[in-house]
């Protein structure tokens, strides 16, 4: 099977950044994008001859040119420099440097020739701060997901869904979508889930379409409750702090800062090329500050856990208490009537005893413990 058309040159060069992570299962990785071994391998040997040159037209400009004088130098730089007005003067010299130019300035340089020609204000240089984030030790542990706000779009609003991976900043999804529901955001996420496999954890915000723990139904909305079934643990930030998702959010200062600041946009489909145009340099080509400029392309890795093409049969221990829950996500246990979620419907629930007190129950959808029940006072509250 050939190559896709659609963003040729950013798929060919995410399939060889992860084709050549070390253990990487290059069969999976073909099956998942959706081409065959031939054209992979042939694309691999090409890379390895030509680096970056085996993603773009062979009339390219080259990456290298000794003959240049600093002057050429800095009027590269500055060119750089227009293409990301967000970039400050580590990024630009890294990245200078990752495309083959010879005696690229320092970044403290590159910086003072920033400020030369009035491209970075004093404003931009107090305000840039330098600190260290939380991160899991391993790509996949941990997903997180939201939505960039909204804005005009033609007739209608975009919605920006964004997944981002917490220990690489791998942004693995940035989709224009009209809305916010469920039956817009889970077939998104299943042709991440195929592409990239299945995190080990998703962290969300509170609210539509994720569910919510201090909303009714314990947090299990749709979404969750499709999400907990595929065997992934899904989490909330803590309400009002959104801190808790911090990576994404600070993905989304810079969406907003190289993309959406200043712009207009027609429709969904002219918003989407320019995210699709925009995550191919976020992953691939922009030094991040957090990984010692490294892009996060080079830290991720796909899951080894595989999308399944059927959701996985819901069993529970022997020894639980198991419930189908009803209409108006009710269910039945011991005598009395519970409300748990709608989204529940249909489907078996588990009621846990606890061993270290009489009458109360952790109550549990698959691995997700959702509910504590305490019949005690329950009963005597009744």
């Amino acid at each position: 099977m050939p190559w896709q058309p659609r963003d040729l040159m950013d798929t060919k060069r995410e399939f060889v950044e992860l084709a050549l992570q070390e253990g990487a299962n290059r069969r999976e990785l073909c099956r998942r994008f959706g081409i065959g071994a031939k054209a992979a391998y042939a694309l691999l040997a090409r890379y390895a001859q030509e680096g970056d040159g085996a993603f773009k037209p062979r009339s390219r400009r080259p990456h290298a040119s000794p003959l240049r004088t600093p002057a050429a130098m800095e009027e590269t730089l500055l060119e750089l420099r227009r293409d990301h007005p967000a970039w400050g003067g580590r990024k630009l010299a890294r990245r200078l440097a990752e495309l083959g130019h010879r005696d690229v300035p320092s970044a403290a340089t590159v910086t003072a020739i920033l400020h030369r020609h009035g491209l970075i204000t004093p404003a931009a240089s107090a305000a840039a701060q330098h600190w260290q984030r939380f991160e899991h030790p391993e790509p996949n542990a941990l997903w997180q997901i939201d939505f960039k706000g909204d804005f005009a779009a033609g007739q209608g609003r975009c919605y920006p869904l964004t997944v981002l991976d917490d220990h690489s900043r791998f942004n693995l999804a940035l989709q224009a979508c009209s809305g916010v529901a469920t039956t817009t955001v889970q077939p998104h996420l299943a042709q991440v889930f195929q592409r990239y496999g299945l995190p080990v954890r998703l962290n969300a915000d509170n609210g539509a379409p994720w569910g919510s723990p201090r909303l009714p139904g314990h947090g299990l909305s749709e979404l969750s409750v499709w999400l907990i079934r595929l065997g992934i643990r899904v989490s909330h930030s803590a309400p009002y702090h959104p801190q808790t998702n911090g990576k994404i959010e600070r993905f989304h200062r810079s969406l907003k800062a190289e993309v959406l600041a200043g712009r207009s946009f027609a429709d969904l489909q002219q918003a989407q090329s320019a995210f699709e145009r925009w995550r191919g340099v976020y992953n691939h080509e922009r030094p991040h500050d957090a990984l010692d400029l490294q892009t996060p392309a080079r830290r991720y890795r796909p899951s080894p856990r595989s999308y399944p093409q059927t959701l996985p049969p819901i069993d529970y221990p022997d020894e639980d208490t198991v419930a189908v829950v009803t209409w108006n996500g009710e269910v039945t246990f011991k005598g009395n009537k519970l409300r748990v979620s709608s989204a529940l419907l249909k489907l078996p629930i588990a009621f846990r005893a606890d061993a270290t007190r009489d009458g109360c129950y952790d109550v549990f959808f698959c691995h997700h413990r959702f509910m504590r029940l305490d019949l005690s006072a329950l009963n005597a509250a009744g």
